[in-house]
């Protein structure tokens, strides 16, 4: 079934007219339809024309996706519960504006939201890629902000395990922002969906950042908080998933990093609905099905172990002595540089490569491609120690 031309008019144009802020007109719709209440606001919105965002969307290769159509998430429906109560809040969309070849409804059957902090730490960046890279490997669809910091590095991963991945923006879908990340919303519109409420050409301001995260943690079965200081916006991520009964995982950082402040709070102060996780085994435990269990690793394990496939090949076409540069290796692999630039912070935080130059080499860690290996370049390691 799909949504008759009427209501999927009236819902386009009561997403350009009322703001998701006025969750009363959301409670309207739900119980009187939206033809009938767009019927009963248009004369104040002379110039909301919904055939033209339509079209000007279509002429970008888009689509609005509404209620009724075959694509449509019922995960979203759980949002109208937000909009209830005696503190009301945005809930149920009118409707979604994409771009990008996925099919949202099959991209959200498996679908996990990875958030944090804007300002986000050299660590913070490795495990957001580490997390959406294995993640997507396993099946999983990443879905995230698209801003700067952890969301950029969520998205990141997903790509570079070729996996899906959704950003849901704050303003239209025809907007790149943030506009430098034009290249990378592009590439998300490959693999996967950039999806918005607000209508085509709507700026992004504070309020639709606040609501649009409900929409991120509506399309997942889960939420996990990566990085976030002490009044980060990813926490209202996480609350929205909260109250929606989604599952809230965060991520341990070091207890003298601000930048953590806000995943440590939430361990303590939520204990018992929040979960403690450290990498993809451990959140697909959480969200996944019957027998997706993390299996934890021998003590001894070497440098590679669990590292994403595009990560090894990186590794193995990385020379030892001589440095190359990121553009280099993306050639050799057939990748885009900005993928291969994005995973290389991440490797030099852990220690398997080091920058020189103008390039990157192989640290003795790095090279050392097993348990044995690691052993051997340590004891290798040891004996310059103790030399002379």
């Amino acid at each position: 079934m799909t949504a008759t031309d009427s209501e999927r008019l009236a819902r386009a144009a009561l997403s350009r007219a009322v703001s998701s802020d006025r969750p009363a007109v959301g409670v309207e719709v739900a119980r009187r339809g939206a033809v009938a209440v767009w019927a009963d606001l248009r004369g104040r919105y002379p110039d909301v024309d919904p055939e033209r965002d339509l079209g000007l969307l279509a002429a970008l290769g888009g689509r609005f996706i509404c209620p009724g159509d075959p694509e449509w998430p019922s995960a979203l429906t759980a949002l109208g519960r937000l909009s209830e109560g005696p503190e009301p809040e945005a809930g149920e969309p009118f409707g979604l504006w994409a771009r990008g070849d996925g099919d949202l409804g099959r991209l959200c059957e498996r679908a996990v939201a990875v958030v944090g902090s804007r300002a986000a730490t050299a660590y913070g960046t490795t495990i957001a890629v580490d997390l959406a890279a294995g993640l997507a490997d396993r099946g999983w669809t990443i879905v995230s902000g698209a801003a700067f910091g952890i969301d950029a590095a969520a998205h990141h991963g997903a790509l570079a395990a070729a996996g899906p991945t959704i950003a849901v923006l704050a303003g239209g879908v025809d907007i790149a922002y943030p506009r430098a990340h034009t290249e990378l919303l592009a590439r998300i519109r490959d693999n996967g969906l950039v999806v918005s409420e607000a209508a085509p050409g709507s700026p992004p301001y504070r309020g639709r950042f606040l609501t649009r995260n409900r929409i991120i943690a509506g399309l997942t079965r889960g939420t996990v908080l990566v990085e976030a200081g002490h009044r980060s916006g990813a926490l209202n991520t996480v609350r929205h998933a909260r109250r929606l009964g989604r599952v809230v995982m965060a991520v341990p950082g070091p207890v003298t990093s601000a930048a953590s402040v806000g995943c440590h709070r939430l361990l303590r102060t939520h204990r018992e609905q929040t979960v403690l996780v450290t990498d993809a085994a451990e959140v697909c435990e959480e969200i996944g099905g019957i027998g997706e269990l993390a299996e934890y690793p021998p003590a001894d394990t070497g440098s590679r172990d669990g590292l994403p496939e595009l990560v090894r090949r990186m590794l193995d076409v990385m020379p030892a002595r001589s440095s190359v540069g990121a553009a280099v290796l993306a050639q050799r692999l057939g990748e885009r540089p900005e993928t291969v630039q994005a995973l290389m912070g991440p490797l030099v935080v852990e220690g398997l490569v080091e920058l020189r130059g103008d390039g990157y080499r192989l640290t003795a860690l790095g090279r050392a491609p097993s348990a044995a290996g690691r052993a051997g370049a340590a004891d290798d390691a040891g004996a310059t120690g103790t030399a002379g």
